[in-house]
C-alpha cells in the first residue's frame, strides 16, 4: 500500500481511540458563533459528522499503511505502564484480525452521523445524541485496538451506558423497558466476564493479551482454561448473542432509534465474537478444546431459532415487526459466526470473521432502510404494509425497494455478495472440524446449518413479496392505522443523503463478494498464527 512511519502508525491509532472522546466533549460545549450555522442543533449534528469523518479518514491512512504483506503481526503499537502495581499497560495494536473490524466501525459510524445530519432524530437535545454516540465509538474502536484485558474490559463496557440512553430517549414505542432490559442483561453478563478475565490474568501473571497468546495456555491448567472459557464466554455471548441469552436483541433493535440499530447490529454485536478470537482461541486452547462442541451445539440452535422466529413474524397474520425479524435474523447469522469459531480451524475461523464483517454491512443497510420504511409509512408493522396485496414497493418507490430486495438477498447469502463466503466456509471448517472434536456431531451442526440457510431464504423471500410486490396504494390508503402522519416526502424514492449513507455499503457487500481475498489475506495469516499458538 503505502509507506508510513511507524510513529505515524502509532499516532493514528491513538487518535482513531482518542478523538471521539474528544468530540463528544467538545459537542456539549456551545459552538463558535461562526460554525453555528442556522441553528445550534444543525452545528452539533455537523459536528458530529466532521469528528466521524475525520475519524474514518485515520483508520483508512491506517490500513493503507498497514503492512498487508505480514497481516500476522501486531502493528501501529503503543505499549506503556499504566497500574504497575497489577502489570496492566496502555497496550494498543492492530493486526489482520482487527484492521477490519476498526475500518467497519468508523465506517458505520459516519454513515449513521451523515444520515443524523440530513434526518436529525426525533428526541431531546442533539447535542446529547452526538456526543453518546461519538462515546460509543470511541468504545467499540478501543475494544478492537487494545491488547490488555483489563483495558479491553473497560472498552467492552465503555459501550453500555451510550447505547442504553439512545435506545430510551430517543427510541419508539416501549423504549424503557428495552433499555432496562439491554442494560441488565449486558452488565450481568460482564460481571462474570471480569471474574473470568480477573482468573486469566492473575494466574498467568500477565494481563497482556499478546504475552498470554505467545504462552499458549501453558501458565494455566485445563481446569483454570474451562472455568475462564465458561466465565468469559458467558459476558461475550450475551453480547453476540449467543441463544438463548439473546432475548434483550429483538426488544434493544424494534425499540432503538434508526441510528441505535445500525450501530448496534454492526458494530457492537462483533465486540462479543471479536473477544472469543482475540482472547478464548489464543489464551485457553485446551479450555476452548473441551467447551467448543458446546459452543457449536447452541450456535446451531440460535441458527434454527432465529430462522423460525422470523418465519412465525414474516407469515401474513402474525402482526410482525420487520425490525424485530431483522433482529431474529442476527440471532441466526451470529450463530454461523460462533460455528466458525467453535471448528477451531483456520477455515471457521476466518469465515467467522468475514460473516462478522458481512453481517455489518449487510444488517445495517437493512436497519437504514426499515427506519426510512418508517419514515415514510409511519409504521413498521408487515400486516400494515402489506395489506391484502403487498406494500408494493417496486410500484412506488423502485429504487427503495430494489435496495431492499438487494439486502435481501444479500442477507440470505446469495453467491457473489458477501453474505455467502462467511457462512459456507463456517459449515467447510464444521465439516472437518479440528483434531480432537467429535467429527460425527460436527457433522449434524453442518446438516443443521444448511438447513437454516435453506429458513432464511424462505422467510426473507416472503418478506421481499410482501414489502416489495403487489398492486401500488394511494397516499390515503397508504397512511399508519394509528393516525400519525407519515414523512413529508412519503412517497419519494431514495433521496440524496440516504444515497450518501448506503451506496457505501452496497459497493462494499458487492465488493467483499466478489473479491472475498480481500479480506481473508488480511485474516487467515494472523488466524493461522493464532491457532498455532503465536508461531508463525
Amino acid at each position: 500500500m503505502i509507506d508510513i512511519n511507524e510513529s505515524v502508525m502509532q499516532f493514528l491509532l491513538a487518535f482513531v481511540v482518542v478523538a471521539p472522546l474528544l468530540g463528544a466533549a467538545a459537542a456539549l460545549l456551545p459552538a463558535p458563533p461562526g460554525l453555528r450555522g442556522t441553528s445550534p442543533d444543525q452545528a452539533v449534528l455537523r459536528h458530529g459528522v466532521t469528528v466521524t469523518g475525520a475519524v474514518l479518514v485515520a483508520a483508512l491512512v491506517l490500513a493503507l499503511g498497514f503492512d498487508h504483506d505480514d497481516p500476522a503481526k501486531m502493528q501501529a503499537t503503543t505499549d506503556v505502564s499504566w497500574i504497575p502495581a497489577l502489570d496492566v499497560r496502555l497496550h494498543l495494536g492492530i493486526d489482520g484480525i482487527s484492521l477490519p473490524l476498526l475500518v467497519l466501525t468508523a465506517l458505520l459510524t459516519f454513515l449513521c452521523a451523515l444520515y443524523s445530519y440530513a434526518k436529525p432524530p426525533a428526541g431531546p437535545s442533539p447535542k446529547a445524541f452526538v456526543a453518546l454516540v461519538l462515546v460509543l465509538e470511541a468504545g467499540t474502536l478501543a475494544t478492537f485496538a487494545v491488547l490488555d484485558l483489563l483495558l479491553f474490559f473497560l472498552a467492552f463496557e465503555m459501550v453500555l451506558i451510550p447505547m442504553y440512553f439512545l435506545i430510551a430517549r430517543w427510541g419508539g414505542a416501549g423504549r424503557k423497558a428495552a433499555a432496562w432490559k439491554f442494560i441488565l442483561y449486558t452488565l450481568l453478563g460482564s460481571v462474570v466476564m471480569l471474574l473470568g478475565l480477573l482468573l486469566i490474568g492473575l494466574r498467568a501473571g500477565t494481563f497482556d493479551m499478546v504475552a498470554l497468546a505467545a504462552d499458549d495456555g501453558r501458565s494455566l491448567s485445563t481446569s483454570v482454561q474451562v472455568i475462564a472459557v465458561l466465565s468469559v464466554g458467558i459476558g461475550l455471548a450475551v453480547k453476540t448473542p449467543v441463544w438463548p441469552l439473546h432475548s434483550w436483541l429483538p426488544d434493544a433493535h424494534t425499540a432503538a432509534p434508526t441510528v441505535g440499530s445500525v450501530l448496534l447490529a454492526g458494530v457492537l454485536l462483533k465486540m462479543g465474537t471479536y473477544g472469543f478470537v482475540r482472547i478464548l482461541l489464543p489464551i485457553t486452547p485446551d479450555g476452548m478444546h473441551t467447551i467448543a462442541p458446546y459452543f457449536a451445539a447452541f450456535a446451531v440452535a440460535g441458527i434454527i431459532y432465529g430462522s423460525l422466529a422470523c418465519l412465525a413474524l414474516a407469515r401474513p397474520g402474525a402482526g410482525g415487526d420487520l425490525k424485530r425479524l431483522i433482529a431474529y435474523s442476527s440471532v441466526g447469522h451470529m450463530g454461523f459466526v460462533l460455528l466458525g469459531i467453535a471448528t477451531l480451524t483456520p477455515t471457521g475461523v476466518n469465515g467467522a470473521l468475514f460473516a462478522n464483517i458481512a453481517h455489518g454491512l449487510i444488517t445495517g443497510l437493512l436497519f437504514f432502510l426499515v427506519g426510512a420504511l418508517k419514515d415514510r409509512t409511519g409504521t413498521t408493522d408487515l400486516d400494515t404494509l402489506a395489506g391484502d396485496t403487498g406494500a408494493a414497493l417496486y410500484g412506488v418507490a423502485p429504487r427503495f425497494g430494489g435496495l431492499f430486495a438487494f439486502g435481501a438477498v444479500a442477507s440470505l447469502g446469495l453467491p457473489g455478495l458477501a453474505g455467502f463466503w462467511g457462512e459456507m466456509l463456517a459449515m467447510f471448517g464444521a465439516f472437518d472440524p479440528a483434531a480432537g472434536l467429535n467429527r460425527p456431531a460436527y457433522l449434524v451442526f453442518v446438516a443443521l446449518a444448511g438447513l437454516g440457510t435453506l429458513l432464511t431464504a424462505a422467510y426473507l423471500l416472503i418478506v421481499v413479496r410482501r414489502i416489495c410486490m403487489g398492486t401500488p396504494k394511494t397516499p390515503a390508503e397508504t397512511a399508519p392505522a394509528t393516525g400519525a402522519a407519515p414523512d413529508a416526502g412519503a412517497f419519494l424514492d431514495v433521496r440524496r443523503h440516504e444515497y450518501a449513507a448506503w451506496t457505501p455499503l452496497v459497493a462494499l457487500t458487492v465488493i467483499a463478494g466478489l473479491w472475498p481475498a480481500l479480506l481473508l489475506g488480511l485474516t487467515d495469516p494472523a488466524v493461522q498464527q493464532l491457532l498455532a499458538g503465536g508461531k508463525s
